[in-house]
């Protein structure tokens, strides 16, 4: 059966969500690469700051990629903030492991539904975090 790692573009904050994700999930990270370590490009000039950036960084919990991310380079643009058309699904072992997933995840952003018992029979929760991701987290 197919894994689904989900992969979060970061307008150059990378390092700071993850770390913040890291705090939530534990883990640790795997598969970092930095724009410097690319081979040198003319076509892709990077400045100093920039290069610090994450290509990519993983965060593996128990030897599986939970999330993995990157930083877009400013001359590539901006990528959308508040993007609405998918949520990451985390679904919880138990309803302490919920909440506790709710408590850190939902620091520092927008709560749609708090964690409570849902009309369809789920203990849930919906919110965007203080990146601007959107999450649900269920315990059934």
């Amino acid at each position: 059966m197919p894994t689904l790692n989900p992969h979060i573009l970061f307008n150059g904050n990378a390092e700071e969500a993850m770390h913040f994700y890291q705090s939530v999930f534990g883990g640790e990270f795997t598969n970092i690469i930095q724009f410097k370590d690319l081979p040198a490009s003319p076509d892709m000039k990077l400045d100093e700051a920039e290069a610090n950036k994450y290509l990519n960084i993983a965060l593996s919990v128990g030897g599986t990629i939970l999330l993995s991310a990157n930083d877009v380079p400013s001359m590539m643009g901006k990528v959308n903030e508040n993007e609405n058309r998918s949520k990451i699904a985390v679904t919880a072992a138990s309803k302490d492991e919920a909440d506790k997933l709710f408590n850190g995840l939902s620091v520092g952003g927008q709560v749609e539904m708090p964690m409570g018992e849902s009309p369809w029979g789920t203990y849930f929760a919906m919110f965007r975090d203080k990146f601007g991701i959107e999450w649900t987290i269920a315990f059934q």
